[in-house]
């Protein structure tokens, strides 16, 4: 046969039968993609839930938990001391000493170490007017308030509160006891629609 025939034969068995196929599988393609799919899954699930493969997260030795999730203890001054620097900070001044015929100090002053609920007061719902710190009258600026209450623009938490009041008690030298959230909700339950404070009503406080 010669190469003339062999094309000529070849054209008339292709001839009205296209090769549609070409081999060509819907299944294998859909398999690719699922198990690419759960390669992936698998990979991203390591990572997020295998404690990156620590000997401690596994450790058949450990006593079994109990169920609950554990909460991490937040040290009440390391907590005060952040939120100190986030609000406090600006008036009152890194070392407490605020300024002078401005803004009060809160280095050894009566405010700050003696009555408590009085303390927490001003914090919570905040202070308009003047007030006597140490002999000296401050009425140039007034006291926000912080607390979750009607108009507070800080809405802190007590806890926060009460951790911002036990820095404070607790840092230049200051020695007074701290202060616990459940003295700082007592206060703002007191007082539900409380506006700012003023120095007589604050000394009417016990």
């Amino acid at each position: 046969m010669t190469d003339e025939n062999l094309i000529t034969a070849h054209e008339k068995e292709a001839a009205g039968a296209p090769d549609t196929h070409a081999q060509y599988r819907l299944l294998p393609l859909v398999l690719l993609f699922v198990f690419s799919g759960l390669i992936f899954y698998a990979g991203a699930y390591l990572n997020r839930y295998s404690g990156h493969f620590s000997r401690d997260i596994f450790d058949e030795r450990q006593l079994p938990a109990s169920g609950q999730p554990a909460v991490a203890a937040i040290d009440p001054v390391v907590l005060g001391k952040r939120q100190y620097a986030l609000a406090c900070v600006t008036c009152h001044m890194p070392n407490g000493m605020g300024v002078p015929n401005l803004y009060p100090p809160l280095v050894g002053t009566e405010w700050v170490l003696g009555s408590e609920e009085r303390l927490i007061a001003i914090v919570v719902h905040g202070l308009k007017g003047p007030i006597t710190v140490k002999g000296n009258v401050y009425s140039a600026a007034a006291m926000p308030a912080f607390g979750q209450v009607p108009g507070g623009g800080y809405n802190w938490s007590d806890e926060r509160i009460a951790a911002v009041l036990t820095y404070i008690r607790q840092e230049w030298g200051n020695e007074a006891g701290a202060i616990t959230a459940q003295q700082v909700a007592a206060v703002r339950t007191a007082h539900p629609d409380r506006k700012e404070w003023t120095e007589p009503e604050l000394l009417a406080l016990p």
